[in-house]
């Protein structure tokens, strides 16, 4: 960014903050996966050239040009998507914040990631088209799980990570995955989980959005693994995640 005097690419607005009485700093993660912030100015402005399309979730082509402090300005925005859906229900609103905080927190800037975008706006697609509050759990904890283990921070779901037990029942963020009856012991927080819950995770990662959204799955199912989602995200990301704990407790 530092190199030209203005940027053209597409990106997902993950979080606003106010400034002034009529200007927005944005968030947003950009089609190569960079985190970047920029200054929308009149982004609150109703009516605006630029308050429809820097709002939360909007996925937008952005001019980003430089501004004389740290954080660039939007010279114009365009929308490619604005997942007004994900903004006009409660449900849908909590789940793509969680969603967007997890993108704030995977994301950096100087480090380029195009998987990250990708992945963000086909999940924020595939929200806007659940109707039921057992896939929207789902689909965020596949999100993260998917993120996470693209990463580097894989759980290990095939036997124990500690003494390689294979048929292991307990999960455990801290310890990095599955753990046997007889390990679990030794480490606090370790849940027990069934075969089918098992199968559940594994297909966290490797299912596809559109397989897992086309899947029945119970609302205690899925709000285990968004609970194993989040802790394994909070774990390994070492933050909190008040998004994620503000859609765990509706």
């Amino acid at each position: 960014m530092a190199a030209r005097r203005t940027l053209h690419t597409k990106g997902i607005v993950l979080d606003t903050t106010k400034l002034a009485e009529q200007d927005l700093i944005l968030t947003t993660i950009c089609e190569d996966g960079q985190k970047r912030r920029a200054v929308a100015k009149g982004g609150r402005k109703p009516g605006g050239r630029l308050a429809s399309r820097c709002d939360l979730f909007c996925e937008t082509d952005f001019l980003f040009a430089r501004g004389r402090g740290p954080l660039a300005i939007v010279s114009e925005a365009a929308l490619v998507d604005p997942h007004a859906a994900l903004r006009e229900d409660f449900g849908k609103s909590a789940a793509a914040s969680a969603m967007s905080e997890l993108g704030m927190h995977s994301c950096y800037e100087d480090m380029p990631d195009p998987f990250l975008y990708a992945i963000l706006s086909k999940a924020l697609s595939s929200l806007e088209r659940i109707s039921d509050s057992a896939h929207e759990s789902l689909l965020v904890a596949a999100y993260a799980m998917k993120v996470l283990a693209h990463e580097g921070w894989r759980p290990e779901l095939a036997a124990c990570v500690a003494c390689g037990d294979p048929a292991p029942a307990f999960f455990s963020s801290a310890a990095g995955g599955m753990l046997c009856s007889s390990c679990a012991r030794e480490i606090a927080g370790a849940h027990e989980v069934t075969a089918s819950e098992l199968s559940w995770l594994r297909a966290l990662i490797q299912a596809t959005f559109d397989d897992l959204l086309a899947a029945p799955i119970d609302a205690g199912t899925a709000a285990l693994l968004l609970q194993l989602a989040h802790e394994w995200s909070s774990t390994h990301l070492e933050c909190r995640l008040k998004a994620w704990e503000f859609m765990r407790g509706l």
